[in-house]
């Protein structure tokens, strides 16, 4: 059978109980998401009323201030295991029953019957592409009740006068039809929306206007109902909405499978989340892989975003030091960004399907994955270290319109001809310790261990970093990471860095380059002094008494250099 399309429709007006950054903290970062992440839900939108203060009335139940839509591909999905799931425990949280309480809902299933997305000869702009994120848009959502044989004059008046007089109205971008669903509740009754896309400017009187003055007898006596909205949030897959986070009516929230939770901002918060607190989450891959994220920094979901990609064996925690010193105090401008921090593929054994080895290609796509799933139209820069910097390099340079500045450190733009034998050797060690590691679980994930983790910060880190104090304390923590690895992970992650070769493309790049390397860190400085003068414009930095990890052992010197590249890239503070 073919699939049916159409849209699920939601009214909402939240009680006076409820306090708005707890309503918009649940939609937006639980709800919404929840709802994009199901393969047949193709975008979800929050609509705010522009008609009442036009009308003389207030918000309520009988109009209420809040309208969210989403596209369904097949209305017979609504039904499924998948979508039933969400709406009972344990999938439904114990937060999002307590704020349902507070809030008059009215839920309706609706079949597309047609629609004309051609305003003008320009297709319709679709507001779910990344593309067009902080574009606005006005909703003029007309309801008609059934009559018992109005079907004919109905379809006749819209496809004859209503759609080409539409058509014609000042900032019309597309109109379309929807029929109340089998799918839906036989409570509903027969109904017949219509949804009409205009510019963000249109005022109330304009839509009321183009849509409803000019309703035959026929048609209005059906008891036809006009609500105007504009744009409000884009859903996207991934929670991002930091907003709510800071207010006092919010509270920490973890989700009830452990895989998302948000934190609240506090004086013993990490410094990326002291303002605006942060949020754990994860990005499914188009080939399916889950690549957990944090989010951070400045409340506006329009802010400059910069993401950072670790390098083989570590998680995104690599870039906390970094993160402390680039808001350190002293320097608030730099409080006006966000940053995505991400695992990449190779930390968990999770790396594609069947199993598959990571490239390079790979990687760079997952970067490019991680905006389009937080809804980042351009990155304010990529930042990454070793193989996370191949990684911000071959992104830069594949899609320089999502990325306005790139840093690089400690990486090479071709793999040197020893790796495939160097990192052989090193999953060996891993693998030899892996077999005499005694589990207390026979289904505990095999990790990299002890043996080869201390052979690595040992090559990581300068001498001077053994020094008893804060930094050997860093380099241990490094450590950590690198043991508790998953093997798996980094025998097919760091395949990546067998075979890859940028060099030919340096020439090439289009967005602002800067490149950090550690004047400890063996034939790198020298490597990546050739790199950076292939690069138009590039800036290199050397830092001293750093090895393969500068923005941990010298952590404000880096920081201080990614500023003068955002200033450099027309990003900075």
């Amino acid at each position: 059978m073919a699939p049916t399309p159409g849209i699920l429709y939601v009214t909402m007006q939240p009680r006076p109980s409820l306090a708005p950054a707890r309503f918009h903290d649940w939609y937006n970062n639980e709800h919404g998401p929840a709802r994009l992440r199901l393969p047949f839900v193709a975008n979800g939108f929050r609509y705010r009323a522009t008609d009442l203060a036009p009308r003389g009335v207030a918000a309520s139940p009988a109009d209420p201030e809040w309208m969210a839509v989403y596209d369904v591909a097949d209305m017979a999905a609504l039904a499924t295991e998948p979508y039933a799931r969400l709406r009972g425990p344990p999938a439904k949280s114990a937060r999002e029953t307590d704020v349902m309480r507070d809030i008059d809902v009215e839920r309706m299933l609706f079949d597309l019957v047609d629609a004309d997305e051609a305003a003008g000869g320009q297709p319709f702009a679709r507001l779910e592409d990344v593309r067009n994120e902080g574009q606005g848009n006005a909703v003029a959502a007309v309801l008609l009740a059934a009559r018992p044989g109005w079907e004919s004059a109905l379809d006749r008046w819209y496809r004859d006068e209503h759609v080409p007089a539409v058509a014609g109205a000042p900032g019309f971008r597309r109109v379309r039809r929807f029929a109340s669903s089998a799918a839906g509740e036989p409570a509903a009754g027969n109904k017949t929306l219509l949804l009409h896309d205009f510019a963000p400017a249109t005022s109330y009187a304009a839509l009321k206007a183009a849509t409803v003055d000019a309703l035959p007898d026929a048609v209005e006596a059906g008891g036809a109902r006009l609500r105007t909205y504009g744009l409000h949030y884009t859903f996207g897959p991934c929670p991002r909405d930091l907003g709510p986070l800071g207010a006092p009516s919010t509270a920490p929230w973890t989700s009830p499978d452990g895989l998302t939770r948000t934190l609240a901002p506090s004086p013993a918060a990490a410094p990326d989340a002291a303002v605006s607190g942060a949020i754990e989450s994860y990005v499914t891959t188009p080939d399916g892989v889950r690549l957990p994220y944090r989010l951070s920094g400045a409340p506006a979901p329009d802010a400059p975003t910069v993401l950072f990609v670790n390098s083989v064996l570590t998680t995104y925690a690599i870039w906390d030091g970094f993160l402390a010193a680039f808001l350190a105090a002293g320097r608030p401008d730099r409080a006006r960004y966000r940053f995505l921090r991400y695992d990449a593929r190779g930390r968990t054994r999770e790396t594609g399907p069947g199993g598959g080895d990571v490239t390079l290609a790979t990687l760079a796509a997952d970067a490019v994955a991680l905006l389009d799933a937080l809804r980042v139209r351009r990155a304010a820069a990529l930042v990454g270290v070793s193989l996370g910097g191949a990684t911000a390099l071959a992104a830069a340079l594949a899609r320089p319109d999502r990325v306005a500045a790139l840093v690089a450190c400690d990486t090479n733009a071709r793999a040197p001809a020893a790796n495939p034998r160097l990192w052989a050797e090193r999953v060996a060690v891993a693998e030899g310790e892996g077999a005499e590691e005694e589990k207390e679980d026979e289904d505990e994930e095999p990790v990299v261990c002890e043996s080869l983790a201390e052979m690595t910060v040992q090559r990581w880190f300068v001498p001077g970093s053994f020094d008893g104090g804060a930094r050997e304390r860093e380099a241990r923590r490094v450590k950590r990471m690198v043991a508790s690895n998953s093997l798996a992970g980094f025998k097919r992650g760091v395949r990546a860095l067998y075979d890859y070769d940028l060099e030919a493309a340096l020439p090439t790049c289009k967005v602002k380059a800067g490149f950090v390397v550690g004047a400890g860190d063996g034939a790198l400085p020298e490597k990546m002094r050739e790199m950076a003068a292939k690069v138009p414009g590039a800036k290199l930095k050397v830092v001293e008494d750093a090895g393969h990890l500068p923005m941990v052992e010298r952590p404000a010197e880096v920081a201080a250099f990614v500023a003068e590249v955002l200033a450099d890239a027309g990003v900075g503070g």
